[in-house]
C-alpha cells in the first residue's frame, strides 16, 4: 500500500519528477561512460605493449612511434634503413624483434610489412585459410575481413598512403591467404603481409616514374627501408642501457611504449577527470532535486499525513513511503544512466576499433568504479529522504488536523 501510495505520489508531480529523473539519467550515464572507457582504454593499450619493451623507428616524437609503430593510429615518424636495424637487433641483449614496414592501404585498412613472428607474438590464428607464404599473399584480420568481407583466395591492389581514394598500384594485386581468429589486439584491424611484398611493389611503382633526372633519388629508394622494430629484450640490463645508446649514438630513436603510454595516461585521465567532476557535481544537483521535490511535497501533504496517521496508519509505513519515492527516483536514474552509456558506446564501436584500435570489454557488466558508483548514489537517495522523513516522524498529528 506504502509503495503504490508513494508511486502515486510521483505521478502527481510528473514534471517534478520527470527533470529528477533527467538529471539523475544523464549525471550517472555521463560518469559510467567515462569510467567505462578509461577501463577499456587502459585495458586494451597495456594488453598490445605486453612482450614490447623498445621500439626503434626514425627519429621524431616517441609518442608518436609508439602510437604509429603498436596502435597503428598514427602516422610513422619516418623510416629507418633495414640495414642499419639489423645491426642493433642481432645485439646480445635482445630477445626478441619484430620488423615492420607500412606505406600502403586497402579501403583505409594499413596493410603492415612484417613475418608470422607478428602473428605469435599477438599469440592470433588462422581461422579460415593459411598464412601468407609467398610474396603479395596477405592475412586480414577478424574486423577487416567482416568489414570489407574478405575470404581467402580474394584479391585486390592496394592504395598509396592511407588515403582510400590515393594512387592504386595496379601493377600488382594483392592475393588473401588467410583470415585471422578475432583476438582484441591490434591485428583485428589490420592487413599483414611480409616486408618483401612491400619493398617490391614500391620499388616497382617508383620504376613506373623513374627517369634520368631522378637518378639519384632512385638510389636512394632502392634501400631497403623499414618503419619501425618490434624489440623484447632478454633482461632488464638491456631495458636500461640500449634506448639510451641508440638515441646518442645513431641517426634513429628508441621509445620505450611503457614510459609513453603512462605519459598519455597522464594527459588522458586529466579529462577523464575534469568530465567526472562535472557528472559528479550534476549528479550532486539532481539528489538535491529530488530532496526539495520530496520536502515540498511532504510540505503540501501535512493535512494528508496527519489524517492517515490519525486512522492507524504508523508512522513507520509513511516514513516507508517517503523513503520509496526517492528510491525510485535513484533506481530508475541508475537503470537508465548506466543502460545510456552503454548503448551510446555501443553505436559508436565501429569508429572507436577503426580509429583507436580498442574494443569495448566487460560492456554489460559493472567495471571497476561503478560499483562504487552505484552505491554512492543509493546513499545519496537516501540521504536525500533523510529529512524529509524525519518531518514525517515529528508530525504534530493534532495541531496539523486543527489547522487544516
Amino acid at each position: 500500500m506504502m509503495i503504490k501510495l508513494a508511486w502515486n505520489n510521483l505521478r502527481s508531480k510528473s514534471l517534478n519528477t520527470f527533470l529528477c529523473w533527467m538529471a539523475l539519467s544523464v549525471s550517472i550515464g555521463m560518469i559510467s561512460m567515462l569510467l567505462i572507457v578509461e577501463y577499456n582504454f587502459e585495458k586494451n593499450y597495456l594488453r598490445n605493449i605486453e612482450g614490447i619493451d623498445m621500439v626503434l623507428g626514425a627519429k621524431g616524437s616517441p609518442l608518436q612511434l609508439i602510437l604509429s609503430a603498436v596502435y597503428h593510429i598514427d602516422h610513422p615518424t619516418g623510416n629507418i634503413s633495414y640495414e642499419e636495424a639489423e645491426k642493433w637487433v642481432k645485439h646480445p641483449h635482445i630477445e626478441k624483434a619484430i620488423s615492420l614496414a607500412y606505406g600502403d592501404s586497402y579501403e583505409g585498412i594499413s596493410i603492415v610489412g612484417s613475418s608470422e613472428e607478428l602473428l605469435n607474438h599477438y599469440q592470433v590464428n588462422i581461422e579460415t585459410g593459411k598464412v601468407f607464404s609467398e610474396n603479395f599473399q596477405v592475412v586480414a584480420g577478424a574486423k577487416v575481413a567482416q568489414k570489407l568481407k574478405m575470404k581467402p583466395g580474394d584479391s585486390f591492389f592496394s592504395t598509396h598512403g592511407n588515403d582510400s581514394n590515393g594512387e592504386k598500384h595496379t601493377h600488382q594485386a594483392y592475393t588473401v591467404t588467410g583470415i585471422l581468429a578475432a583476438s582484441g589486439t591490434v591485428l583485428d584491424n589490420l592487413i599483414v603481409s611480409n616486408l618483401e611484398s612491400v619493398w617490391n611493389i614500391h620499388d616497382h611503382a617508383h620504376h613506373e616514374h623513374h627517369d634520368d633526372e631522378e637518378e639519384h633519388e632512385h638510389a636512394h629508394h632502392s634501400i631497403k627501408e623499414i618503419t619501425a622494430v618490434l624489440i623484447k629484450f632478454k633482461n632488464p640490463m638491456g631495458q636500461v642501457q640500449m634506448p639510451r645508446m641508440i638515441n646518442e649514438q645513431t641517426s634513429m630513436m628508441a621509445a620505450v611504449p611503457a614510459i609513453e603510454i603512462n605519459r598519455l595516461f597522464s594527459l588522458f585521465g586529466v579529462g577523464i577527470n575534469v568530465l567526472q567532476q562535472i557528472g559528479t557535481g550534476v549528479m550532486l544537483l539532481a539528489t538535491f532535486i529530488v530532496f526539495v521535490t520530496l520536502y515540498n511535497s511532504l510540505k503540501e501533504r501535512k493535512y494528508e499525513l496527519a489524517l492517515m496517521r490519525s486512522v492507524g496508519i504508523t508512522r513507520e509505513k509513511i516514513l516507508l513511503s517517503v523513503i520509496a519515492e526517492s528510491m525510485f527516483l535513484i533506481v530508475a536514474g541508475l537503470i537508465t544512466g548506466l543502460l545510456t552509456s552503454r548503448l551510446l558506446l555501443l553505436s559508436i564501436t565501429d569508429n572507436v576499433a577503426a580509429s583507436y584500435q580498442m574494443e569495448w570489454n566487460q560492456l554489460w557488466w559493472l567495471v571497476d568504479g561503478e560499483h562504487w558508483l552505484v552505491v554512492t548514489v543509493l546513499l545519496l537517495g537516501l540521504l536525500a529522504a533523510l529529512i524529509p522523513a524525519i518531518k514525517v516522524w515529528t508530525i504534530n498529528i493534532s495541531r496539523t488536523l486543527a489547522n487544516g
